[in-house]
């Protein structure tokens, strides 16, 4: 018995001295791993945790920056970085770590829903695409999804190095966005990967900001609080009714009610909050196809969910570039209301309100019959394009053109642009799965390479507000819209549609974003709202 009581006694004292051991040790942050990347010409933060009273001190490039911890928490500034490396970071305090391979560079966070975490090994013709990707300047750190009631301090994932091996689990579009950056740049260029299908924007906003807002209160905190209590009702029906086909005999496949799969803010608190402060150049986000039926309210919404991003990263109006929707759903051989192109206005309408946002068009990738369009280089090409010039100010064309505005006489809408680069021109619209192209009136030329047809997209209306396809021509740096069918024409759409069929590009091969020339009531509007005549 004294044997097996001195036994106790050591293990007893053992585990102590571990768990003593443990608190001791100095710990970085989880983006803080070997092959990272960190933001050049920034001031850097870089924070753990360690005992209270302990002090750390933090080794790079020459730059040794200490501090002490308190509440167990740590956190230096490394002064501005000029692009390079490898080099190593050393932390020191009780103990020591290092970090190794370190690269200096531009970092970029890419989130959304599943159009921004399709992997390459998903997207087109991965067995050549992923053999290509082989860019030791090109670092991704990919976030674990984590759904969270309250703000999370960390992360546990790793740096990976752009290659072939690790490739497959890529986000294709922050490949191909990292790929053309980097290339342009010059220099390292770091991605951190936080997304998740299927979610709405609202998951990705601190709780605070929703319930700030009137609106967001009602519909969303409320909502979700009034479908959790419905859930106890909901399953009990589902018993009884169940129990009843069992009974009877009858098969019985409805599935058990839930609650609902999103909670507002919970993403943010397991995906986002763990992130920041860590410095960044900027945003691409890909998402929206959750939120095209209230369309309307995105455009407060996203507005409000890349400010309070700015807020809480403390690191001014850093550049945030959307990806607008695909086409998507079925072709309509006649116009017709559309909430996708209510959400592709609404993300218009954001890069308008705010600095330093920006739009890339993908009009051409579109897949009638998949959500998921297969060619991720296009978005990610562009979104490279739009970082070029809102994030570093180069003099290029980054966009197709986009509609300024409208002049009415002689039973014509003679329409000018933004962004028309060199010129306007039709190109003919990509072969696809279904035939809408053909559908659409098209016809390309193949040995001339030329479109042999009018531009197509383009709807008008008079009073009566229906709207009816058009004849459309380029005339210079605008587009002269027509119907015989409507002499005093007070509006134009293009591309108005779930799955628009349109070839408005300027030379610069970038395509035009669909618009409407009107301020008609939206569908996705509040059914209160006040309706303008």
């Amino acid at each position: 018995m004294k044997s097996r009581s001195s036994f106790h006694l050591l293990c007893f004292f053992a585990t102590l001295l571990l768990a003593a051991t443990a608190r001791a040790d100095v710990k970085l942050h989880g983006l803080f791993t070997d092959n990272m990347v960190l933001q050049r010409d920034a001031s850097v933060p870089v924070w753990g945790w360690a005992d209270d009273g302990e002090k750390v001190t933090v080794e790079f490039r020459g730059q040794s920056v200490s501090t002490t911890a308190k509440d167990g928490k740590w956190m230096v500034h490394l002064k501005k970085l000029r692009a390079g490396g490898p080099d190593d970071l050393k932390v020191s305090g009780k103990n020591s770590v290092t970090v190794q391979g370190v690269l200096v560079g531009e970092v970029w966070v890419a989130s959304g829903q599943s159009n921004m975490e399709w992997s390459m090994r998903s997207s087109f013709d991965p067995e050549n695409e992923i053999p290509k990707v082989t860019n030791s300047l090109v670092r991704f750190y990919t976030v674990t999804k984590r759904k969270a009631d309250r703000p999370q301090s960390n992360v546990t994932n790793a740096w990976q190095i752009a290659s072939p091996n690790v490739a497959s689990g890529f986000s294709a579009v922050a490949w191909y966005f990292a790929r053309d950056l980097q290339e342009a740049l010059g220099m390292p260029v770091g991605i951190i990967h936080t997304s998740w299908g299927g979610s709405p924007c609202e998951v990705w906003i601190r709780d605070e900001v929703l319930a700030s807002n009137a609106g967001y209160k009602r519909d969303i905190l409320d909502g979700y609080t009034t479908a959790l209590e419905r859930v106890p009702a909901a399953r009990a029906a589902w018993e009884k009714e169940k129990a009843e086909a069992e009974a009877a005999g009858r098969k019985f496949t409805k599935g058990r009610p839930g609650p609902p799969f999103w909670k507002p803010s919970e993403l943010y608190n397991g995906m986002i909050a763990p992130l920041i402060p860590f410095a960044i150049r900027g945003a691409i986000w890909y998402q929206g196809e959750s939120n095209s039926g209230r369309a309307h309210q995105y455009r407060t919404l996203m507005a409000d969910m890349i400010s309070n991003w700015r807020h809480d990263w403390d690191q001014g109006d850093f550049t945030f570039l959307q990806v607008q929707l695909a086409p998507f759903k079925d072709y309509k051989p006649q116009p017709a209301e559309s909430d996708w192109a209510e959400l592709r206005e609404a993300q218009n309408y954001v890069a308008k309100v705010l600095p330093k946002v920006g739009v890339v068009v993908i009009t051409d990738v579109g897949d009638e019959k998949d959500i998921h369009p297969k060619k991720k280089e296009p978005a990610g090409a562009r979104l490279a394009l739009a970082a070029r010039r809102i994030a570093y100010g180069e003099d290029i064309v980054y966009s197709g053109p986009a509609y300024h505005k409208a002049k009415f006489k002689k039973g014509e809408a003679i329409l000018s642009f933004r962004h028309v680069g060199s010129g306007l021109e039709g190109r003919a619209y990509p072969p696809r799965a279904s035939d809408a192209a053909s559908r659409s009136g098209i016809i390309y030329n193949v040995d001339t390479g030329h479109l042999e047809a009018p531009l197509t997209g383009f709807a008008i209306c008079g009073e009566d507000r229906k709207f009816v396809w058009a004849k459309a021509r380029i005339d210079g740096d605008e587009v002269i819209v027509s119907s015989r069918d409507v002499p005093n024409p007070i509006a134009v759409r293009y591309g108005w549609a779930d799955f628009p069929v349109v070839n408005l590009w300027n030379k610069d091969g970038l395509p035009a974003s669909p618009f409407r020339t009107d301020d008609f009531p939206m569908i996705t509007a509040p059914k209160t709202a006040e309706v303008k005549k």
